[in-house]
């Protein structure tokens, strides 16, 4: 166990880093517009008033709901990803 700082050594320091838009960096330009455009798309259905919350309840329900042979975990964690941010746009 590391000894405890005392009040006069500087504080360690930490970026906080947003996962989702650094996962959707990965992706080239083209891909990561067709998943934002798909995201909108599921935005104007399911959350019509385009409200954050509204828009991060479709991510959440996306990543967490049961997959089928049209759309595989992978692709639904990315588009939720893109919903969290058109939420973050949004607000």
């Amino acid at each position: 166990m590391p000894p405890p700082l005392s009040q006069n050594a500087p504080r360690p320091s930490a970026e906080i880093i947003d996962f989702d838009t650094a996962f959707l960096a990965k992706f080239s330009p083209d891909r990561r517009s067709q998943l934002i455009e798909e995201a909108f798309l599921l935005a104007r259905v399911f959350a019509p008033d385009g409200q954050p919350d509204e828009i991060e309840s479709v991510a959440r329900a996306l990543s967490m709901g049961a997959r089928d042979d049209e759309m595989g975990r992978a692709h639904a964690r990315r588009l939720a990803a893109a919903l969290r941010h058109l939420a973050r746009d949004a607000a």
